[in-house]
């Protein structure tokens, strides 16, 4: 599930891009541009960011600091990683929580976008469930470790 998000997110990414373009080029050749095209730029921006967070966490892609944690055990590190990933597992649940309260705000309250009207409670929709996923990645984790061939990189 994780690589299917980090795909839809590559795929969102493009689109925007390939509008991006065409909006550039019929700007600067035609002088006609696509309405509203920053509005969506960040609309799916925002949702691919989210996208990308389970796979980023089954990788282990975050910033590890470990600047303090050199010169200790592996199995030291280990429990600290553990740790790190529950954390990282509560954050991401209560991201998840307060998103979806968002959008149930902007749903009930008919919130859009200014130029174009795009509801905004869709980019909510679109980024609880790779949260809620980016957690029980986490969680996973800290319970279960980060199995073979997701050790930490040197």
């Amino acid at each position: 599930m994780a690589k299917l998000c980090a795909i839809l997110a590559g795929l969102l990414l493009t689109a925007i891009t390939l509008m991006t373009c065409a909006s550039l080029i019929g700007r600067n050749t035609a002088g006609a541009t696509l309405a509203g095209d920053f509005e969506l730029t960040g609309v799916a921006a925002g949702a691919a960011i989210a996208l990308f967070m389970p796979f980023c966490q089954l990788m282990r892609g975050n910033i590890i600091v470990d600047f303090f944690t050199t010169r200790l055990s592996h199995a030291t590190n280990n429990k600290l990683d553990r740790f790190g990933a529950l954390l990282l597992a509560l954050m991401f649940g209560l991201l998840a929580w307060r998103t979806t309260l968002g959008g149930i705000n902007s749903w009930s309250t008919h919130s859009e976008t200014q130029i174009l009207g795009f509801p905004e409670w869709v980019v909510y929709a679109a980024m609880v469930p790779p949260f809620v996923l980016t957690s029980v990645i986490g969680l996973c984790q800290a319970v279960f470790g980060f199995g073979k061939g997701l050790e930490a990189h040197p």
